[in-house]
């Protein structure tokens, strides 16, 4: 890791390498290189990509290493093994043309002539173009030279060589005894290799044959390996999963899936042709040949049937079935009669479909999953070995395929998390052996309950066909003599939620301490864990309390029974080995039942959804299902290849005028239809020309220039919206944004059909972008709706409230899921909201129409209903608007009067409320159209009342959300996941909609991108979708997955757009950014393709300005060792650094004393553990401050995506290894959150060697690595950014100095000043460097109960919002602060004194508050400060007991304001009691459990 990370291979191996030199050590060290460089997830290929010229020299010697025979001791299994894994990514790596030039040639159709002849003259057989092509070949062999034939006969073998390699090494495993682990590890990464071919079709294509003609799959069921317990179990793994690839229900040559009639023919053809063989030369096989299928394709009748024959007869079979190689006259066979017969039986046995092997699988982990370190590796997977689990690579077999691995997946990352709560539980509730041998918990939890009694009430019959139950059910009795909070949250299961029950028989006695570092289920002795789904809680009658609007009645006494369902294909796999194998039935078994928080259990849900898709025909759009595939050309579905282009489009307010428009389109003349130039206004409809589509292919060279003109020209037409009424309300909402030209780009290529991705780096307008892209289909296509998806609330509610101030009505808009409660509006779009919304429109209008009928005088009631109100409209309305205009419309004779436009209007009494005169009477042609906008006004009335009609019909509350839902809503936004959890609804209620458009699309996982697509039954077999518009950033941080396995050797990470990227599908690139100062852009732009700054980043004057009291807008300052500690891990994987801490705590301080408000600043990290250290410090020092108070946010990088600050304080916290900031992802994440100044806190030495951050940190480093200030100047500052002061600046050396620097100047402030005694407890003396050093040391693991009581008893409290700002500045305390400068350096002895004295009495009241030991007397002021860090230790040890993986794990985030006031003293203090005291898992992040969550899923 060391030689890769100091870039051995691109600045030594590589440029060096030449055919000359190679060897087996530069070979060697090459392919590692490049194997650590696919572990540590860093691009690998780009070193070979600057010189490809010997690559495939490389390759070729590569490949002749990777066969040597086993007399060849040039290398070494474990060196083998090495390559092995090398040619493996190769293959994996087939998107980059420098490797797919050398892999082609290694699974192309020639490598064939390694099948036996029979075999080859078979399959030939099967496609008459195969034998065509087959022929050529030959023909092209016979022209080679002698060299050129031995290199293809060497490329067309090297698979088949490759494993008759391993089949050798494979046979010198013993059964028993001693086996060597480099075998076992190069037999399971080859099978790791056979597997990743077998799943890509271009691999697949032809090897699978030659696969089928080695029986490597039969080879490896009969190894000593496969029966070895230990060392064969993940070896047995993978051979499962390698068997279920080789059979895959896919025709190899066409890549079409096969569906189950198609497999079901497939296996009667081979038993049919089995039998036949049988009949014709056996006739010891006679019973078998005439025998039907069913009654002998099971394993135990073949076995019966084909056992019995010696193995001279069974290789005879064999032969004439093509499987082997015939035997001569005489001759005996070579093989044993065991792998003949398996070969045979394995052949031709009934297979299960796999729709029925995943319709029987159960969907709840058990012990047996969850603790498999194979399928559910820990938080510490290195990445060094392999592991039984699918891989998401660039492309899937077929749909079912896709599905398949995504299901399996996401049900593994599920029973990760699962695995955590479960181990953290059981640990609180220490179970111990009583004396008597039964089970007492030591202790309690949050999030379970010991059952006091279970009994399984129905178990219903199975449905035709099927030999499971159809439900299960069970009633659980608990026992809540817990606090009410707790209680009421267990009385609060609802419906779908999913428990889990645990059996634990502890073998440790009473009192005996649980170690998490060792095996948790040695310790506590778990036994089973099986799921479960809430029914309900049952009354005192034993019946189910449903949900509803009415109160749930009130239970007497603390026993609760709940009605759970359990899962019915589990229960009848338990229940068949307890009745065949007389295993203990699990069910008597239970003696705690866990819950989980629901935001974090929808896996069940989803698994479920994804479930019925695979058993549904999944009817993906035609022009999306080979590039979802990854298959075809990539840019098929671009609207400029798609045949049903739209010429015409209507861009609405998109443009501003007509030089906006023409300067969105510079490579386009603009021909406008209309010559007046004062008619040149927006809004504007465009004709384009119609591309390309799909034609023939052009020839090369042909002429297309002449076309260049034509097709070059666009035609612009400037129209008039009509007049909507004379109310002020009635003129429509606009657009203000300039759009750049490829914003436009973006916006045109959604209104078009087809497929768009817009790639949007930081500050680029992306949310502008979709909300004119959903206005413009809104207004275009009136009929279509439109889908919106989003990966969090928060995009989610950014763009509804960018919407809402657009023209659309809002009647149209629709919120489903939880998160329309944070959006900032009165207005409520959720469902229930928008039928309030509805039902209140209704009684607005109707009065509108009462008011109507007065002002005509027309008598009865018609305002009473819709339908009254509708015949109205027909009979008194209409009748009255017609006579109108045959009165005032123009005859051919004469022209007519102006005057009687108004003077005939039948609706001047209705209007006398509208802005007067309704008529201008100056032209004819001005006044008709406002007469026809009053009409306009009316109609609208009127119409909307018809669609509200249907709520009158409709009388329940659910009916009408549901007809709102699919009739009357035009654009409808949901979370991916709650598209995920509701599928099934939505298409029961017969949803339907047209466009889709996601937003945040590179931070959502694969699957919950693509199940969206199907939130609706197709019409007549095909989708209706027209449209799916994609917007994200692969550059920045992808989905979060907590398990490292998944993340990084699954690849579970990759989200759909990432790979629609890799795959080479067209985007649209956002190139102007509007956020940051071009000087902080420059930190990331180098990772996009052209990206550059909008004017008004150089004009505004925010922009203009420089950071007050900061030499530099940023700057990278280095931070040595405090007291000889760098970054510390007190927990794995928590990584902390009290130096940068302090440093960037002190550096907040002194930003706001010179009146930088707390809301601009928010202070970033890597990894959670400092985030908790930084927090901590800060509630110390600042938190009952009011000068200085609380920063706008104290967060992870990873959690603070998406969102932005003025003054972005960052601590990289790593001195040791740079770790995960090496994903360049998450390192342009980090630059690009500050808009106007950046300050990183970090060990330069490290950081700076990285080769991936090179770009970012070059320019970094180009300024002084010390913090530069400027104490003279407040905020805000008249200075220019870039302008040097008129005076020198301050260099601070270390954080000690920063510190006191930042303790003295808050301390002359409030001395000096009238708020002395208000403010002279606020603030702990700094941090002093002694020869102390840190105690990170792990807290007591033994958990008090009453510690857990304040853990859980009550939650941490939030933190106190902001009062109200005050600028405490004066010019008095500017004064007093430039007084610090000058004293900083000598101070007389009575200040010291002063200073000590105060910091003392300052010191002894926080500890007296906070409940902090205080300080010991003593005269030094040194004393103090090392005390009070102490101090601040002491409260920061009780966050230091989690882990940090990824600091993107569900974590809180800390959101508080500008300062707290006095009066939430006792409040603060009781914070400070209940601050979280229990040691959390291992490994696991400490936010991730039981605090208040910021999940964004529904």
């Amino acid at each position: 890791m060391l030689l890769e990370f100091s870039q051995y291979l691109e600045n030594y191996l590589w440029p060096n390498y030449s055919p000359e030199v190679s060897s087996k050590p530069y070979l060697m060290s090459i392919c590692c290189m490049v194997n650590e460089k696919f572990r540590e997830n860093v691009p690998a290929w780009e070193t070979f990509k600057k010189k490809p010229q010997h690559f495939p020299y490389f390759f070729k010697s590569i490949m002749e290493a990777s066969v040597q025979g086993q007399t060849e001791s040039d290398y070494a299994l474990h060196e083998l093994t090495v390559l092995l894994l090398f040619l493996d990514h190769c293959f994996n790596s087939l998107e980059v043309d420098l490797i797919r030039g050398q892999i082609q040639q290694l699974i192309s159709l020639p490598m064939w002539t390694s099948l036996q002849p029979s075999r080859l003259e078979q399959e030939l057989k099967k496609t008459q173009k195969l034998k065509k092509f087959w022929n050529l070949i030959k023909k092209a062999d016979e022209k080679m030279d002698i060299k050129a034939q031995k290199q293809a006969i060497q490329e067309r073998t090297f698979l088949c060589h490759l494993i008759q390699k391993f089949l050798s090494v494979l046979r010198s495993i013993p059964a028993t005894g001693p086996a060597s682990m480099d075998r076992v590890h190069y037999c399971e990464r080859f099978i790791e290799f056979i597997i990743d071919l077998e799943a890509l079709l271009p691999t697949r294509r032809w090897f699978n044959t030659v696969l089928d003609d080695s029986h490597l799959v039969v080879h490896c069921y009969l190894s000593c390996l496969y029966h070895r317990e230990q060392e064969g179990h993940l070896f047995s793994q993978l051979l499962d999963m390698l068997k279920f690839y080789a059979g895959f229900e896919i025709n190899d040559q066409t890549g079409n899936a096969l569906t189950e009639n198609e497999m079901t023919t497939i296996h009667y053809d081979r038993i049919t042709s089995l039998q036949r063989a049988a009949f014709a030369h056996f006739p010891e096989l006679h019973n078998f040949a005439l025998s039907n299928v069913a009654a002998v394709d099971t394993r135990e009748s073949l076995v019966k049937l084909f056992g019995p024959l010696n193995p001279d007869t069974l290789h005879q079979v064999a032969s004439y079935l093509c499987l082997l190689p015939a035997l001569n006259e005489g001759q005996k066979t070579e093989y044993e009669k065991e792998f003949l017969l398996e070969l045979l039986v394995s052949r031709h046995e009934r297979r299960i479909s796999q729709i029925q092997q995943l319709n029987q699988m159960p969907l709840y982990p058990t012990e047996k999953i969850v603790w498999d370190e194979n399928i559910v590796p820990t938080e510490y997977y290195s990445g060094e070995g392999c592991l039984a689990l699918p891989k998401l690579n660039l492309q899937f077999l077929t749909l079912h395929d896709y599905l398949l691995r995504n299901f399996n997946l996401f049900r593994l990352e599920s029973t990760y998390e699962i695995r955590q709560d479960i181990e953290d539980v059981v640990c609180r509730m220490k179970p111990w052996q009583s004396e008597y041998g039964g089970l007492v918990f030591g202790g309690w939890a949050r999030m379970a309950q010991p059952i006091v009694a279970f009994s399984v009430v129905e178990v219903a019959k199975p449905n035709i066909g099927e030999n499971w139950p159809t439900r299960v059910r069970a009633d659980v009795t608990i026992n809540l003599n817990i606090q009410n909070q707790i209680k009421d949250e267990w009385e609060a299961l609802r419906k779908h939620d999913v428990c889990f029950l645990i059996t634990l028989r502890p073998s440790m006695p009473y009192g005996t301490k649980i170690d998490r570092r060792q095996s948790i289920i040695d310790q506590t002795g778990l036994m089973y864990v099986r799921g479960c789904e809430i029914q309900g809680m049952l009354d005192e009658k034993g019946r189910v309390i449903e949900e509803g609007p009415e109160p749930k009645p009130k239970l007497k006494g603390e026993s609760r029974t709940f009605r759970v369902f359990l899962d019915p294909n589990q229960y009848q796999q338990d229940m068949t080995n307890t009745i065949q194998n007389g295993a203990e039935d699990v069910y008597e078994t239970f003696n705690l039942i866990m819950r989980r928080k629901p935001k974090e259990n929808n896996f069940k849900a989803v698994l479920e959804t994804i479930r019925k898709l695979m058993n549904t025909d999944c009817v993906v759009p035609d022009w999306l299902h080979d590039i979802i595939l990854g298959y075809g050309d990539p840019g098929s579905a671009h609207y400029t290849k798609m045949p049903n282009q739209i010429p015409t489009l209507d861009f609405n307010d998109t443009f501003l005028s007509l030089e906006h428009l023409k300067s969105c389109f510079p490579e386009h003349q603009v021909k406008v239809t209309v010559d007046e130039p004062s008619f040149h206004k927006a809004p504007f409809r465009i004709t384009f020309p119609v591309l390309g589509g799909k034609g023939k292919k052009r020839k090369e060279g042909s002429e297309e220039e002449p076309a260049q003109d034509v097709m070059s020209t666009l035609i612009v037409e400037p129209h008039v919206i009509p007049n909507r009424g004379p109310y002020p309300y009635n003129q429509p909402k606009r657009n203000t944004i300039q759009f750049t030209a490829t914003q436009t780009e973006a916006i045109r290529a959604g209104m078009q059909p087809g497929l768009t991705m817009v790639v949007g780096p930081p500050g680029t307008g992306k949310t502008d972008v979709a909300v004119q892209i959903i206005s413009n289909l809104y207004h275009n296509f009136p009929e279509q709706r439109t889908l919106i998806v989003t990966h969090s609330n928060q995009a989610l509610n950014q763009l509804f409230e960018k919407i809402m101030a657009l023209d659309i009505d809002e009647r149209h808009l629709l919120r489903l899921g939880h998160g329309e409660e944070e959006l900032e509006t009165e207005k409520d779009f959720s469902r229930y909201g928008r039928v309030n919304y509805v039902l209140a429109r209704r009684l607005e209008l109707l009065r509108e129409v009462g008011r109507l009928q007065e002002s005509l005088g027309v008598p009865g009631d018609v305002s009473y209903t819709c339908e009254t109100a509708g015949h109205f409209f027909l009979y008194q309305i209409m009748s009255r608007w017609e006579a109108y205009l045959s009165k005032v419309k123009s005859k051919s004779s004469n022209t007519p009067d102006v005057s009687d436009i108004s003077k005939h209007f039948p609706f001047h009494c209705y209007f006398s409320n509208a802005p007067q005169p309704i008529f201008k009477r100056q032209t004819y042609e001005e006044d008709m159209e406002l007469a026809e906008g009053c009409f306009r006004h009316i109609k609208k009335i009127f119409t909307q009342l018809e669609e509200f009609r249907a709520f009158e019909l409709l009388r329940s509350g659910l009916d009408r959300s549901k007809y709102l839902l699919v009739k009357e809503a035009k654009i409808i936004a949901m979370t991916c996941t709650h598209a995920a959890l509701k599928r099934h609804d939505l298409v029961e209620l017969g949803f339907k909609y047209d466009n889709i458009l996601m937003e945040e699309a590179a931070q959502i996982l694969e699957i919950e991108t693509f199940i969206p697509l199907l939130l609706q039954n197709p019409e007549d077999g095909f989708s209706r979708l027209k449209r799916w518009i994609m917007i994200g950033d692969h550059h920045q941080l992808p989905p979060v997955i907590k398990n490292m396995a998944f993340q990084k050797y699954s690849n579970m990470e990759q989200s759909l757009f990432t790979r629609f990227v890799r795959l080479g599908v067209p985007t649209v690139d956002l190139d102007a950014q509007g956020r940051a100062r071009a000087s902080l852009c420059n930190l990331y732009n180098w990772r996009y393709k052209s990206l550059g700054n909008l004017p008004h980043v150089q004009l505004l004057p925010e922009f203009q300005t420089a950071n007050a009291g900061l030499l530099y807008d940023f700057q990278l300052i280095n931070v040595e060792d405090f007291n000889g500690v760098g970054e510390s891990e007190p927990n794995p994987y928590f990584y902390q650094n009290l130096a940068e801490a302090e440093y960037a705590v002190a550096l907040f301080m002194y930003m706001r004393l010179l009146g930088y408000p707390a809301n601009r600043i928010s202070i970033l990290t890597t990894y959670n553990g400092q985030k908790h250290l930084i927090r901590d410090i800060i509630n110390q020092r600042c938190g009952k401050t009011p000068l200085i108070g609380q920063p706008s946010k104290v967060t992870t990088v990873d959690r603070f995506q998406g969102q932005q600050n003025d003054y972005i304080i960052l601590s990289l916290v790593r001195t040791k290894a740079v770790g995960h900031l090496r994903d360049v992802r998450r390192l342009v994440v980090a630059m690009s959150r500050a808009r106007l100044g950046l300050y990183i806190f970090a060990r330069v030495s490290l950081f700076q060697n990285c080769f991936e951050l090179t770009p970012a940190f070059s320019q970094l480093t180009a300024r002084p690595l010390r913090l530069h200030i400027l104490p003279e100047e407040f905020f805000p500052t008249q200075r220019r950014n870039g302008e040097m002061p008129p005076y020198p600046a301050q260099v601070i050396k270390n954080m000690p100095e920063m510190a006191a620097y930042v303790y003295n100047m808050y301390m002359h402030m409030i001395r000096s000043s009238q708020l002395q005694y208000q403010y002279r407890q606020g603030l702990l003396p700094p941090p002093t460097a002694t020869r102390q050093t840190n105690d990170f040391s792990m807290q007591d693991e033994d958990m008090e109960v009453d510690a857990e009581a304040v853990q859980y008893g009550s939650e941490k409290a939030e933190q106190g919002n902001p009062a109200k700002e005050t600028r405490v500045l004066t010019t008095e305390n500017k004064a007093i602060l430039l007084e610090t400068k000058a004293k900083e350096t000598g101070k007389d002895e009575q200040t010291q004194i002063e200073t000590h004295s105060l910091s003392c009495e300052v010191h002894r009241s926080e500890a007296g508050h906070t409940g902090v030991k205080p300080a010991e007397p003593g005269p030094m002021e040194a004393q103090e400060s090392e005390t009070a860090l102490k101090d601040s230790e002491k409260q920061t040890q009780s966050r230091k007991e989690g882990t940090d993986i990824t600091d993107g794990e569900q974590e809180e985030e800390m959101n508080v304001g500008e300062g707290e006031g006095a009066s939430k003293g006792l409040e603060n203090e009781q914070e400070d009691k209940e601050h979280p005291k229990m040691p959390q898992h291992p490994g696991r992040d400490s936010d991730s459990e039981y605090s208040e969550d910021e999940g964004t899923e529904d």
